[in-house]
């Protein structure tokens, strides 16, 4: 396994489970370890974990590169890309910040459900472990696909559990990310995404699909792109 943001190759695992949110999820012990790969198993060259390398592949896919992605994003012209970042996409924001087109904003000081921004602004929207926690999901991704150029992506992550299928928690008892000791409301899940969850893009209005994985089922990453040509570059070959 080569990591997609740096190219490295040696990887090291944590769990990051605790035994509320086992119970909550009521993962069976497959499912506890795969999703302990996804958020708990790093590259040891630049930390990033499961869910992030899958991310940074759905990216590199957008941008049509054989690139890993901080050699992408440092070459001249990917520094160009109007990209929006909501939170910080795990590790990824070091990276994504070589784009001199970069805004990080904040859920929810910035409300998903309506962004600040203009029709067409973007060529690239990203987040990460975001959206489960936003009341309707489906409503924040049109809203993603609004501020994308024509042919312009947005790719994201969502901690996804393949056995089932998605549900609201509306009704059950309140569910955190985090730690075991966190019950900030932004952290809390309003969504358990199944293996339906790629239905919501199509929902949102986006028209293509892309599906990638990292060690499946442990990692996945959505991309999901506008109609329309975008005109931005072509990144196959290695910077010179």
């Amino acid at each position: 396994m080569e990591c997609g943001v740096c190219g490295g190759t040696a990887f090291v695992r944590f769990p990051v489970l605790w035994p509320q949110l086992i119970t909550d999820w009521q993962l069976s012990p497959y499912e506890v370890d795969y999703i302990n790969r996804q958020q708990g198993e790093i590259c040891l060259q630049c930390r990033a974990n499961l869910r992030s390398i899958a991310l940074a592949n759905a990216i590199r896919r957008f941008l049509d590169t054989e690139l890993v992605l901080r050699e992408a994003l440092a070459a001249s012209p990917g520094t160009d890309l109007q990209l929006l970042e909501i939170n910080e996409a795990g590790s990824l924001t070091p990276t994504l910040r070589q784009c001199r087109g970069h805004h990080l904003v904040t859920y929810p000081q910035v409300d998903m459900h309506q962004l600040p921004f203009p029709d067409g602004r973007f060529d690239l929207v990203v987040h990460s472990d975001t959206l489960e926690h936003v009341p309707h999901p489906i409503h924040a991704l049109t809203e993603c696909r609004r501020v994308l150029k024509p042919g312009g992506a947005l790719c994201y992550t969502v901690p996804v559990v393949i056995g089932r299928l998605t549900r609201s928690r509306q009704g059950l008892s309140p569910s955190y990310h985090g730690t075991a000791t966190t019950s900030a409301g932004d952290f809390m899940v309003q969504t358990e995404f199944g293996a339906d969850a790629w239905t919501c893009l199509l929902a949102a209005g986006f028209a293509e699909v892309t599906i990638l994985t990292v060690a499946f089922p442990a990692a996945t990453a959505f991309l999901a792109r506008q109609p329309g040509r975008w005109n931005g570059p072509a990144l196959r070959s290695s910077p010179t």
